[in-house]
């Protein structure tokens, strides 16, 4: 297919956009649409030789002006929206290309290539246009009745049929209304006065009364302006309706997946409507191109949140409040309060608004009674500040229903504007379980308690521990879905959003559809532990009376221990250290447990007499449990690489990978928790057959120390895909020895070797059958230099021979193993072996000999000169002696003595 086509598909949609829009405009008759409301909306279709064919968009080339030319040649309205649809099992011959040619009579003349994915859907106003204008949301306004379209008059027309008008277009708020803009007033002239309320979906809706005449430079011209990325679309004002993005240019309706309550207040912020309210989903009767939200995403980056396009069968409604709103709140349903009048945002003073008032505002925004009424309570008062009291009854559906004095005020004092909080008027809860912290998860909504099922079965044992917190029950110790054999009328709730920590309000989503599934949850009631890393770890607390107590080390031992992994669906305890998960906090648990090891649950165990008050710092019980389901790399020689498996319910079986974004930080993890190292590489596989597997969730998988709590509930348990990973230390660890024939060696020490001077040793270096063939590598490390030597590995191992051991051979010795396999360089190096060189036998007997004769002859010598001396005559001489041995005394030790007797013989 040619590039050339598009050159002239721009020249005859432009040719189209410079037509002349009166009445007298040509209804083409040869393309239409299809399937939709009115012959204005629908799929395009385009007779092509006496046949009438659906119209591709196979380039994406279409856009919002092709769509208009489109419109005009329908004699409809102004374009509203463009959507691309996706066709499925189409035959090749009922098909058409977007390939224009520059006769307007003839739209298309080429054919594809191949069947298409989509075709175009158009809808256009039946009974509006603005003509003339700089852009699509401009121009003079034309209507449409009994085939012939009429300007209006400026004096027949208001700001509230301003508003209805750009509704219908499907643009933003009108932000310019002034006669004779966009043109003079063009034959025929509306007749009538339209009288709108401003929430009308069409001007045709309207109420009228007749005129008959329309002045010179006053037809009516409208600039709305140009809707930003977010709409809502189709609902009775500008804060309500089915959400639309603009991506790339094009608008489309966003699925119901990962998305929540909090993400809705942000598009109610961006649309400058006040706080959101809820939101809801309806079926469309087929699936449609959507934007996708990302799992987990921020509120604060909203448009960050929309990913790929997918299909889907599930719209979202939102519907925000149009003039109240609470801001700088801890939830959607606190806040200080702000009122909206001619769109600007003002500050409520808290001495004009009473509970009577508040009460109204907690239930326009779906909220549950005031609780806290206090001015100050989130902010000061910012300008412009509202200028009248409130005086509601209470039983108003909106604040501004509400009467307001006649007095007006300009100002309001610090720390009296009105910080309001709702309580959260949903609830949840378990039932049908042995106590209040088991069973179906019930939420009550609207007064109205229904199950809860979560969207998208991607439940685990995180977002149950969010429900355990809520109910204020102990650590979650399982979940499962419970699918029961009828259908019936269930709320949804998103998994992402309840691990966020935000209320439960935020997280349910109203859905049309039924099930037949719900959500089982066990808590533990009285024990829990905080601040660890995963379900099985973190500092122990004990409830009773309704209070969480911290427990001191002390009071604590390796059976109390035992006890509460065990009611908690741990593995037995491998640490329990005081003060590992953070500080004692009041109140201390007063008694010190004595159990025995095998009860149930710590609250059963025997406890002391005496009481306990407080608890020395770094003596707060940290408790790590062992992770009961275990994980391995299978289908390779190592234990390091392969396929990912995960032991769960007792049953060993592949990991898929739920969300589709597996990757190396994923598999990284994977390998830690193997004490395998760092990832090299992973892939997710395809296998020939569908398998049971375990579903998990990658994004947990990167931040928690057990895989179990990433396990998915879905009701999939088959696929044909899995995960393999590949992780550094895939090598076992080489063995380095010397060769059992080695003469002249013995060990030392430890990890040492001694050998002889002048024979012959053999260093072998080895490794556990894993791969064939690779290398080693000795290394010979001393002070000064380090020498590498290298030889293939036979049958696993290689043998390094070195003659005539000497002082040049003593050093550190290590083994390398390399090896190419997975299509990287892989190796592993043994422990250090020190070798130290000793003489030979004969070299040693010599040497004793030599010293045995340098003994005696230095023994001869001093006999001889000792003789030599005591013969020498004179009393003179030998008091020179005397003094020269005894050092110049002659009074001390028994040599001074023996000179003395000598002298008197």
């Amino acid at each position: 297919m040619d590039h050339r086509v598009l050159i002239v598909f721009l020249l005859w949609s432009s040719g189209l956009w410079a037509e002349d829009t009166h009445s007298s405009t040509a209804v083409t008759d040869d393309v239409k649409l299809v399937g939709g409301a009115s012959h204005c909306a629908g799929s395009l279709e385009k007779k092509h030789q006496g046949d009438w064919r659906a119209v591709e968009d196979q380039y994406y080339d279409w856009n919002l002006i092709s769509a208009a030319a489109v419109c005009r040649q329908l004699n409809c309205g102004s374009v509203v929206s463009l959507r691309r649809t996706r066709v499925s099992f189409v035959a090749f011959n009922n098909i058409i290309t977007d390939y224009l040619i520059s006769d307007p009579e003839q739209l298309f003349n080429m054919w594809p290539d191949e069947a298409p994915s989509s075709s175009l859907e158009i809808t256009c106003s039946d009974s509006v246009r603005l003509v003339n204008g700089t852009n699509l949301c401009s121009g003079r306004l034309e209507v449409k009745s009994n085939h012939s379209w009429s300007s209006v008059c400026e004096d027949d027309f208001t700001q509230q049929d301003a508003e209805v008008v750009c509704r219908e277009l499907g643009c933003g708020a009108p932000a310019v209304l002034q006669g004779a803009i966009y043109g003079e007033v063009e034959a025929p002239v509306w007749t009538k006065e339209f009288h709108c309320g401003g929430s009308e979906s069409a001007l045709l809706d309207c109420d009228s009364s007749v005129r008959n005449t329309c002045s010179s430079g006053k037809a009516v011209g409208i600039s709305c302006s140009e809707p930003g990325d977010v709409r809502l679309f189709g609902g009775a004002s500008w804060c309500s309706g089915t959400l639309e993005i603009k991506q790339w240019g094009e608008w489309k309706p966003v699925d119901e997946r990962n998305w929540n309550l909090r993400l809705a207040d942000a598009v109610c912020g961006q649309l400058d409507c006040g706080s959101v309210v809820s939101t809801r989903s309806r079926r469309s009767p087929v699936k449609k191109p959507m934007w996708g939200v990302k799992s987990g995403c921020d509120a604060s980056s909203l448009m960050k949140c929309f990913t790929r396009l997918l299909y889907s069968s599930s719209i979202l409604e939102v519907t925000c409040s149009e003039s109240v709103r609470l801001v700088n709140g801890i939830n959607l349903c606190s806040g200080r309060l702000e009122v909206k009048s001619n769109q600007m945002w003002s500050s409520v003073c808290d001495a004009d608004f009473d509970q009577q008032d508040a009460e109204v505002v907690c239930r326009e925004l779906g909220c549950g009674a005031p609780s806290v009424f206090k001015g100050g309570l989130y902010g000061q008062v910012e300008a412009p500040v509202w200028m009248r009291k409130f005086q509601c009854e209470g039983n108003e559906s909106a604040l501004l229903d509400c009467g307001s004095s006649g007095s007006a005020r300009n100002t309001c004092s610090p720390g009296k504007a009105v910080g309001l909080t709702c309580s959260d008027t949903d609830d949840v809860r378990l039932v049908g379980g042995a106590s209040r912290c088991t069973g179906i998860l019930e939420y009550k909504h609207h007064g109205d308690w229904k199950a809860v099922d979560n969207l998208g079965f991607d439940w685990d044992l995180r977002a149950t521990a969010v429900i355990c917190r809520w109910l204020d029950c102990g650590s979650c110790t399982s979940t499962r879905k419970k699918t029961d054999s009828l259908e019936r009328s269930v709320w949804w709730i998103n998994t992402s959003c309840v691990q966020s920590n935000t209320t439960v309000k935020e997280c349910v989503t109203a859905r049309e559809k039924s099930s037949s599934s719900s959500l089982e949850i066990a808590c533990s009631e009285s024990v829990r532990l905080v601040n660890g890393n995963s379900r099985c770890s973190g500092r122990l607390e004990v409830k009773s009376n309704q209070s969480w107590s911290s427990v001191c080390e002390d009071d604590f031992d390796q059976q109390d221990a035992e006890v509460v992994c065990r009611e908690l669906g741990c593995g037995a305890p491998s640490v329990l250290q005081g003060a590992l998960y953070g500080e004692a906090e009041a109140p201390v648990w007063t008694k010190e447990f004595q159990c025995e090891g095998n009860e149930s649950a710590l609250l059963d165990c025997g406890s002391s007499g005496s009481a306990r008050n407080t608890c020395s710092p770094g003596k707060a019980v940290g408790l790590t449990c062992s992770d009961p389901d275990n994980i391995r790399l299978v289908g390779e020689a190592s234990r390091c690489a392969g396929t990912l498996e995960m032991k769960h319910k007792g049953e060993w079986r592949p990991v898929a990978d739920w969300e589709s974004e597996w990757d190396q930080k994923s598999a990284a993890a994977v390998c830690r928790l193997l004490d395998c190292g760092a990832a090299v590489s992973t892939t997710m596989t395809d296998d020939s057959s569908d398998r049971l597997v375990w579903w998990i969730k990658s994004s947990c998988v990167k931040s928690t120390s057990a895989l179990l709590e990433c396990v998915v509930l879905s009701g999939i348990i088959e696929t044909f895909s899995g995960l393999d990973v590949i992780c550094s230390d895939l090598l076992a660890q080489p063995n380095i020895s010397p060769a059992p024939s080695t003469d002249g060696v013995s060990k030392a020490k430890q990890q040492g070797l001694q050998v002889l001077m002048g024979t012959n040793f053999t260093i072998t270096c080895s490794i556990e059958p894993q791969y064939q063939g690779g290398f080693f590598q000795l290394i010979f490390n001393t002070s000064d230099t380090t020498k590498n030597y290298t030889l293939p590995a036979v049958n696993h191992s290689a043998h390094f021979l070195f003659s005539a051991a000497d002082h040049t051979h003593q050093g550190d010795y290590s083994c390398v193993y390399h090896i190419y396999v997975f299509s990287r360089n892989f190796s592993s190096e043994s422990q250090p072996l020190s070798l130290t060189v000793s003489a030979s036998l004969i070299e040693l007997i010599i040497r004793l000999v030599v010293l045995l004769l340098g003994m005696m002859l230095l023994i001869a010598a001093l006999c001889f000169g000792s003789k030599a001396k005591s013969q020498r005559p004179g009393r003179e001489k030998n008091a020179e002696i005397n003094d020269y041995v005894l050092g110049g005394s002659r009074t001390t030790g028994w040599l001074a003595e023996e000179a003395g007797a000598q002298r008197k013989e």
